[in-house]
């Protein structure tokens, strides 16, 4: 009787594919959080073993790293779309606070924002690439504001950071699709009271 186990193949299960294992595994961080994924769960998720997650990420951070940068691609908020020249700026700024609310509320089990949520991380490496993206669109959102109403660039870049913010908070905590665009809308009327047309 032969008791010996069977061997399991070594290295990365054939066909892996690397960006369908990123888009996995965003859904993991953005249905729970960074710091709430392991990589256990991670290789679990992508049916692959440790040193083959370590191969291709090189560490959750790597791998964090590169969901980061496919979600700033594909699912982040469109800030060129929506803050364009030919429009007002408290009507594009209300218009992207909208469109946060709905992407936030979009999938109740991965609600909110990933970038957003990921500069909470206790994981330095992991806080540090997304505040680097929240930096960026914050930049984008200054620029801006800036092109027409240089005084007012920092407040209200700070005012449209911290609704964005609270909105994936409350998205998070349960806020459906109404309040969350309830709140955007009630800010959007103060942009517009802060920059009359």
């Amino acid at each position: 009787m032969d008791t010996t186990k069977p061997l399991r193949p070594r290295g990365r299960p054939r066909g892996f594919d690397p960006e369908a294992a990123v888009a996995t595994a965003q859904q993991l961080f953005h249905a729970r959080g960074y710091d709430a994924v392991s990589v256990a769960d991670v290789t679990e998720s992508l049916g692959i073993n440790p040193p083959s997650f370590y191969a291709a990420f090189g560490n959750k951070a790597g791998l964090y790293a590169r969901i980061l940068e496919r979600y700033s691609g594909a699912d982040a908020i469109p800030l060129a779309d929506l803050l364009r020249p030919d429009r007002p700026v408290a009507e594009g700024l209300a218009a992207v606070l909208e469109e946060a609310a709905r992407r936030y509320a979009a999938d109740p089990v991965a609600a909110g924002c990933l970038v957003v949520e990921g500069t909470r991380a206790n994981d330095g490496e992991a806080r540090a690439a997304a505040c680097a993206y929240r930096a960026a669109g914050e930049a984008f959102i200054r620029a801006y504001i800036a092109d027409r109403h240089p005084e007012a660039a920092d407040h209200l870049t700070d005012f449209v950071s911290t609704v964005m913010t609270g909105l994936s908070a409350a998205a998070r905590s349960g806020h459906d699709l109404d309040r969350l665009l309830a709140t955007a809308r009630l800010a959007g009327l103060a942009l517009a009271q802060a920059l009359p047309a």
